[in-house]
């Protein structure tokens, strides 16, 4: 006897890629649809007590609907983002990658509180270590997202990103469509 049943059966899903914006919705908590592997960018996930936490590249948001119908969070993207539907292909593939997908989701979920506590500086590093690609690339979400995930005022996010600039830790950098105040090179060990 199954323990639970799926909302929809699993399927190859046909839906086309999803591009947002900074700012924009990707769906609201309570709203059916599909579940998103997240491409490229930053999405903040907000229960009803307000932020909840971060989903980053290669992370599956909405699976969630696989068995409730509905999203339990909402979702916005803190960065330009670009969406795929998920599963993308084979499903037992595609199980593979949920659990993996999973398994990050809840190692992040402990890094996202250690951001809620301890030294502020430490608090903003944390995030950037997190957000930074491989290649040390980092744009930034908008400065009151940073203050609303790291339980900082806003000043004293714009204060530290200032200090870690002055300090060579972020180096401005140039990315087309980005506003210039968010794209940096994180550069560790300074």
């Amino acid at each position: 006897m199954a323990l639970f049943t799926l909302a929809r059966p699993p399927q190859t899903n046909t839906a086309k890629r999803r591009q947002l914006s900074c700012g924009d919705q990707l769906h609201q908590a309570g709203d059916e649809g599909l579940a998103w592997r997240l491409q490229r960018g930053v999405l903040r996930l907000d229960g009803p007590q307000g932020f909840a936490s971060l989903a980053i590249a290669g992370d599956i948001v909405g699976c969630e609907t696989l068995l409730f119908g509905v999203y339990t969070f909402s979702a916005s993207a803190l960065t330009d983002c670009q969406l795929s539907p998920w599963p993308e292909g084979d499903p037992a593939l595609s199980g593979e990658s949920l659990l993996s997908s999973l398994a990050r989701a809840q190692q992040r979920a402990a890094e996202i509180i250690a951001l809620r506590g301890g030294q502020a500086v430490d608090r903003v590093l944390g995030l950037i270590r997190l957000l930074a690609g491989t290649d040390g690339g980092v744009v930034l979400p908008p400065r009151q997202a940073i203050a609303d995930i790291t339980d900082l005022r806003f000043e004293t996010i714009s204060r530290i990103v200032k200090q870690l600039e002055r300090a060579g830790v972020l180096v401005p950098e140039r990315v087309a469509g980005v506003h210039a105040t968010r794209s940096f090179r994180y550069v560790a060990g300074q």
